[in-house]
């Protein structure tokens, strides 16, 4: 039997990471959770995730400080940044992560962009972050 796929959540808040977990365990993955940057490259020391899914605004150290580190160091493991501050988006350095969410009480549109990244990856191919359906002008219309 396959072992799920892991999917590291770095995430200050509580109640989210708590959320975040087991919507992503319901889906057969396996979560694993990180309250801060700096807990999130602990973690990687002792496992490798299929992929992570980053805050931004955390205390310790920031989203943006962890996504410069880990892909210094795991540029094979997909990131998404997720984030309720969408003028991230603009800054440089989100453009090294697979995709940019903007935070949103239906994890969907998270769950879609988590599966086709490690659909992606699966393939061998490292997804742009248009294909991982991050753009938000590509969303797909719900009516």
């Amino acid at each position: 039997m396959k072992s799920p796929e892991k999917i590291l959540i770095v995430e200050d808040d509580e109640s989210q990471r708590l959320l975040y977990s087991e919507e992503l365990r319901e889906e057969g993955y396996e979560p694993i959770a990180a309250r801060n940057g700096k807990e999130a490259m602990h973690l990687l020391k002792k496992f490798k995730p299929d992929l992570i899914v980053l805050d931004i605004i955390m205390p310790v150290m920031d989203g943006m400080e962890a996504l410069g580190r880990i892909i210094g160091k795991h540029k094979d493991i997909p990131i998404i940044l997720y984030s309720s501050y969408p003028h991230y988006r603009e800054d440089f350095m989100s453009w090294a992560a697979d995709a940019y969410l903007t935070k949103s009480s239906e994890l969907t549109e998270l769950k879609e962009t988590i599966k086709n990244l490690l659909e992606k990856r699966k393939k061998g191919a490292k997804p742009t972050r248009e294909e991982a359906g991050k753009d938000e002008n590509t969303k797909r219309k719900k009516g």
